[in-house]
């Protein structure tokens, strides 16, 4: 598969036969194109990269090298949680970068949501460059590229604007020296799902929450600042506790926090507080392209709220996003 279009006479991937006829003719295609290179990943740990790192160590086994990058705009406790599971239970060939500071320092005051993820985007080619000159052999960048990425970063029509770009989709510097490797690049979100469980993926892990490429970058809204994110970083964190709780977390596909680089006058310890709102987004899909709200019962969103405007410093409201896809995206920026 070397198209960006999907064939219209593609069968859709929901069995467990189908899934795995697509593997093995992935693995096939990519010992082919890999020979005896190797191959670095850009393994977020969400379910794209997971299940794009479990197929390429099917097809090539230690001839894969994920890199795992910490930018900064992880989930609370993320980076550790991926270092666990693909070193502890995956035997994966793992490099750990934090470069927190790095992505953060080219991000102060952009606000512009392209340029972020451009920034972001880039960066990700410049470190997997860095290590890449650590490596010997290396001839080949994959990445969990899927279908609604390329689909969104294009134009659907003349006269019209692409929706938004994915640094993964045409993002590459031209003095790039790695060929690309992706293999899922033409699946929708639900067929991915079922490669990863036909693959032999942890349920928890095939249906954990996506994320985005640029992580909280695009949700800690306008220019970044390492305070509105630390605000940002544990009220996300407050929200997906109390969904696991309440068993909401299997029945919300997506769900986050988004703060934007806004203030409100509000009220604590009897004094004129002034604070951010915490934006929660819930949505329901099945291949990323349209979506619906979720309605959250109000105790639920009580409890939410009572926390983070108690335990979260800077943020002085929560707020629900109630608009569906279309007319607005899944994610903010």
């Amino acid at each position: 598969m070397t198209s960006n279009v999907r064939p219209e006479n593609m069968e859709r991937i929901t069995t467990k036969a189908l899934a795995d006829a697509f593997i093995e003719e992935q693995i096939a295609e990519v010992r082919a194109q890999v020979g005896d290179k190797k191959v670095l990943l850009a393994l977020s740990g969400g379910v794209d990269s997971s299940v794009v790192a479990a197929l390429l160590i099917k097809a090539i086994g230690k001839q894969l090298v994920c890199v795992h990058v910490n930018h900064g705009l992880m989930r609370k406790n993320e980076s550790e949680n991926v270092i666990k599971l693909f070193e502890g239970e995956l035997d994966a060939n793992l490099i750990y970068v934090d470069a927190t500071d790095r992505f953060l320092d080219l991000l102060a005051g952009v606000s512009d949501p392209e340029k972020k993820r451009k920034i972001i985007g880039k960066e990700f080619i410049e470190v997997f460059a860095d290590e890449a000159r650590k490596l010997e052999g290396v001839s080949y960048l994959a990445q969990g590229t899927i279908y609604p990425d390329i689909l969104e970063s294009i134009k659907q029509a003349e006269g019209k604007k692409a929706v938004k770009s994915h640094h993964n989709v045409g993002g590459l510097p031209e003095d790039l020296k790695f060929q690309l490797v992706e293999p899922i690049k033409l699946l929708f979100k639900d067929e991915v799902r079922v490669v990863g469980e036909a693959l032999g993926l942890p349920h928890e892990m095939v249906y954990r929450q996506p994320f985005p490429g640029p992580g909280l970058g695009v949700r800690c809204l306008g220019a970044i600042t390492r305070d509105r994110l630390h605000a940002l970083r544990e009220a996300d964190a407050i929200l997906r506790e109390e969904f696991d709780k309440n068993g909401l977390a299997g029945k919300v596909w997506q769900y986050f926090v988004v703060v934007p680089d806004i203030k409100s006058v509000g009220v604590k310890d009897e004094s004129r507080y002034e604070g951010w709102p915490a934006i929660i987004r819930a949505v329901n899909t099945t291949d990323a392209m349209s979506a619906t709200i979720e309605e959250i019962p109000y105790s639920v969103l009580h409890k939410i709220t009572d926390r983070i405007t108690n335990e979260v410093e800077g943020i002085n409201r929560v707020l629900m996003d109630l608009t569906p896809k279309p007319v607005g995206t899944i994610e903010w920026e």
